[in-house]
């Protein structure tokens, strides 16, 4: 399950969430955790501002120091983040276009999904879909987005690497629980008229 998910996505995700470098994913999965309880407390405006104000004190406090040291020294190193200043940071017209290539061939398949389930194209999909918002009614009950997303960042960096040391485990039970699901659903359609899948 998680395998064909990682040969999907790209490499880097791939090394980050299955902890590949424990350092770079440790400072990540932490700093997006951070970010989204600081979420919880304040507003987006709040957070993002005082994230700003964090990173230039810093700046502003590291180029002050820098200019210090270089007058008692009397060196002329120059901007302390000069190399920085220099690099290009402007997104290419090829490489926007591949990335809104991609979110529109997604948001595409996501309309036509959306029209084949609520027009009822087929019944047994709209139903299980139907299900699953009435499921989804009682999960937005108990939690808000937020939650959920802290949930999904912390499922996301801990999922694939307990799938990764016990998939043998895993996919047996997963294989148990998908041919009960099979069994129920076809026991279902068998009973209920109109329930049948149309041929393809």
């Amino acid at each position: 399950m998680f395998a064909l998910a990682a040969k999907e996505i790209k490499l880097p995700v791939v090394e980050l969430l299955y902890w590949r470098d424990v350092k770079t994913t440790g400072v990540v999965f932490g700093a997006a955790l951070l970010l989204l309880l600081a979420l919880t407390v304040c507003s987006i405006v709040s957070v993002c501002s005082y994230i700003g104000l964090a990173l230039l004190s810093v700046t502003i406090c590291f180029r002050i120091y820098k200019g210090i040291l270089q007058a008692i020294q009397k060196s002329d190193e120059g901007h302390p983040f000069k190399q920085y200043l220099d690099q290009e940071v402007a997104l290419s017209e090829d490489m926007v276009h591949k990335y809104s290539d991609v979110v529109l061939e997604k948001l595409n398949w996501t309309i036509g999904e959306l029209r084949r389930l609520f027009l009822v194209e087929d019944l047994v999909d709209s139903i299980k879909f139907a299900v699953l918002m009435w499921i989804l009614t009682y999960v937005g009950a108990l939690f808000n987005g937020l939650t959920l997303l802290i949930l999904g960042v912390v499922g996301a960096f801990s999922c694939p690497i307990v799938y990764e040391k016990h998939q043998a485990q895993i996919d047996h039970y997963l294989a148990l629980v998908n041919n009960q699901i099979k069994d129920v659903v076809g026991k279902v359609q068998a009973k209920v008229p109109g329930l049948k899948r149309k041929a393809e």
